[in-house]
């Protein structure tokens, strides 16, 4: 390679680390960009349509510095609340806009979480504290807020290549090399051999990329330099690393409810969509999460690639050999074409799994929880989550009156 070309390449490559550090994802101290790892910004070059998607998405922006960023607070502070003994000096940054958002302070060369978050919702505040016998990490550290650093429990998933030793990540938020690996190689002489497309990867590493952060679970390792770590260090996505050398998803103990699943093995909480999915036929038959999600941002809920009513029709249909068997889609959901009622989502995909207090997210099993089983196993089903005022009764007797089995529906 001529010099000139060699020198040019290498100062792109410098720029775009520089760039990472001084550029809008710049929230906190920075650890000096290693070699291998370069930032977003120097993905822009060559990427500017996916940059400029990504960069107004929630994982580009879950983690904001409000001296940054004054937007960032979402409640008004100016207006005293019992539960909020903090003032805006305290927040060193922000985590989370669309259900909840907290506050972390920081402590030495550590961040820690105040003591209240916002409920987007229903724009009130509630506590903060993760309580005893919930996460399985909590014995291990003291009852006590200021104690509990984010290092260990939250800030390796919301950061690209976190340096447990120094605390510092390359980047924070969810960046490109977060998923594509190290770039500074790519960035210097663009090829797909030097780089991770999540596409390109076999089903299991493919859905890990994800799964690695939505995800309950622990270090096949821990403690890791004295601290017990609630995220997956160590791992890339770059192969030959295998998620499951670093990190075990939490298994549910079926018949038992507790903090992470109902008694039928569906996930109880937010950030498992991991553990539902690993379990589900859509997982078994080698469907992966950017067959429906696309993370560099679209303008549907979620980053669906398409509008909810499209996105399972990609496989599903009317007589499709995929379900469902029947003639029309009103047919098998028996709600009006059109409603909320009729979407796949509102019976395979229900909202029961808790995020803060009553909001709660999708389930990702992709199973149909009957009336049935909610009798059985107390795990909430989608017919009597919708219809409040229904018995499980009534539900029973509705879906055998619609054809469906009573084996299947019933006690």
């Amino acid at each position: 390679m001529p010099w000139r070309i060699l020198l040019a390449s290498t100062f792109i490559a410098w720029c775009g680390a520089w760039g990472a550090v001084v550029g809008t994802g710049a929230l906190r101290a920075q650890a000096p960009v290693p070699a291998r790892y370069v930032g977003s910004a120097a993905c822009q070059r060559c990427h500017q349509d996916q940059y400029a998607r990504w960069s107004k998405t929630r994982m580009a922006n879950v983690v904001r510095d409000p001296k940054a960023h004054p937007d960032a607070i979402i409640p008004d502070l100016s207006k005293p609340d019992p539960l909020v003994t903090f003032t805006k000096d305290d927040i060193a940054w922000v985590y989370g806009s669309k259900w909840k958002q907290r506050y972390f302070a920081k402590v030495g060369d550590d961040y820690v979480p105040l003591g209240a978050q916002w409920d987007v919702t229903h724009k009130l505040w509630r506590p903060y504290k993760v309580a005893p016998n919930t996460d399985w990490w909590v014995p291990h550290y003291p009852d006590d807020n200021m104690q509990r650093p984010t290092g260990s429990t939250c800030d390796g998933c919301h950061s690209v290549n976190y340096d447990v030793r120094t605390k510092t990540p390359s980047e924070w938020n969810v960046g490109c090399e977060k998923c594509h690996g190290p770039g500074a190689d790519h960035a210097a002489n663009p090829a797909r051999a030097n780089i991770v497309n999540p596409a390109r990867l076999d089903m299991v590493r493919a859905n890990d990329v994800c799964i690695q952060c939505h995800s309950q679970g622990q270090p096949l390792k821990n403690p890791i330099e004295s601290r017990f770590y609630d995220w997956p260090v160590g791992f890339e996505v770059t192969p030959p690393s295998k998620l499951s050398d670093f990190w075990r998803l939490d298994s549910p103990e079926l018949g038992k409810q507790d903090f992470l699943y109902f008694a039928d093995g569906t996930a109880h909480k937010n950030r498992m969509q991991g553990n539902d999915f690993a379990s589900s036929r859509m997982y078994e038959r080698g469907v992966t999460c950017f067959n429906c999600h696309d993370v560099h941002g679209t303008a549907n809920n979620a980053d669906l690639k398409m509008p909810l009513d499209r996105v399972c029709l990609q496989c599903h249909g009317p007589q499709s050999p995929n379900g469902p068997h029947a003639a029309t889609i009103e047919q098998h959901t028996h709600h009006q074409a059109g409603s909320a009622g009729s979407q796949c989502v509102a019976c395979h995909m229900p909202t029961i799994e808790q995020t803060i207090a009553d909001v709660n997210v999708r389930a990702h099993t992709f199973r149909f929880i009957t009336p049935g089983d909610t009798e059985r196993e107390k795990v909430p089903n989608a017919c009597t989550s919708c219809h409040k005022d229904r018995t499980n009764g009534w539900a029973i007797e509705a879906l055998t009156r619609w054809g469906l089995s009573p084996w299947r529906m019933g006690n």
